[in-house]
């Protein structure tokens, strides 16, 4: 089933489809939100990096970055891509 973009608290978000009911038999097919992108804050929080090297990371390219007015927006892949990328065998 292709991903249903919707908004959430003024961010557009993936709903996960979890296929079916859970153990209290509450449909779970819309819950819960996945962001496509995160602040500077959430992004440091994910990571485990810290606040400067995240800033770092943006200056030299390995992160992408979304502005939106004042807004610093990191999408959530570019995060995976970085963490892939660096993974030790």
């Amino acid at each position: 089933m292709p991903a249903i973009i919707k908004e959430h608290r003024g961010r557009a978000c993936r709903l996960i489809d979890l296929n079916g009911p859970d153990a209290a038999g509450t449909d779970r097919n819309q819950m819960p939100f996945e962001p496509l992108s995160v602040r500077i804050s959430m992004a440091v929080r994910m990571t485990g990096i810290g606040r400067s090297k995240l800033y770092e990371l943006i200056q030299s390219g390995d992160i992408e970055v979304v502005k939106i007015g004042a807004s610093t927006l990191i999408p959530v892949e570019s995060l995976r891509q970085l963490i892939a990328r660096n993974r030790r065998p």
